[in-house]
């Protein structure tokens, strides 16, 4: 089990990854370059298992490279939207998760707990930015919109690859706890982003699946 200084450490460091000009842009590229073979297969897999009817993979998905080229097209799908200036507004307010993580609060959540919490987070951004896809009329950021809720499903896949079981949705978000509603386009965008890199990316760092695998 990690210690809260040390997920504090991680969060705090993956945040500094997506601040601007903080990383060698050669370096960048080539490390890019040498690990895209394998990312991709991994981002194909993943997608053969958002099929319907399919059963559970075999093993669990637990290389956090995944999870970070989602939550990068999550950011440039945030990007986009600033530079919006026509069409791309969000027809009507939305609930949305909560993204701040009270270490001590969250270290206390037995899995199942912590499961639920992301899960329904989950669900709700589907819901949410499958209503902003319909809202927006600026063509140029349908293209992010439907990346970000296909890479919503394929979460979701991983969250079945570590054996976590399926989540069934409630009729409405109205009895949901943890939860907040936003009215502009940018704010929602900006708590998908959060959301990932945050309580989604714990969760799969703590998985039980993947402790096994490890050892």
């Amino acid at each position: 089990m990690r210690s809260t200084k040390e997920l504090r450490f991680q969060l705090v460091g993956n945040r500094r990854t997506y601040g601007p000009n903080r990383e060698d842009p050669v370096r960048g590229y080539a490390d890019t370059a040498m690990e895209f073979p394998r990312l991709l297969t991994l981002l194909l897999i993943v997608l053969e298992w958002t099929r319907p009817g399919l059963p559970s993979p075999l093993r669990p998905i637990c290389d956090l490279r995944v999870l970070d080229h989602f939550t990068k097209e999550a950011r440039d799908a945030e990007v986009a939207m600033k530079s919006c200036r026509e069409g791309c507004s969000l027809s009507e307010s939305v609930s949305v998760p909560q993204t701040r993580v009270d270490f001590d609060v969250w270290e206390k959540k037995n899995g199942l707990e912590k499961a639920h919490e992301v899960q329904s987070g989950l669900w709700l951004l589907q819901q949410a930015l499958g209503l902003l896809r319909i809202s927006v009329t600026n063509t140029a950021l349908h293209s992010h919109l439907d990346n970000s809720i296909r890479n919503l499903l394929s979460i979701n896949a991983v969250l079945r690859s570590l054996n976590i079981q399926e989540y069934t949705p409630p009729a409405s978000a109205a009895g949901l706890e943890g939860t907040w509603r936003v009215s502009s386009a940018t704010d929602l965008l900006q708590v998908h982003v959060n959301f990932l890199r945050g309580k989604v990316r714990l969760l799969l760092m703590d998985a039980q699946a993947c402790q096994q695998d490890v050892s």
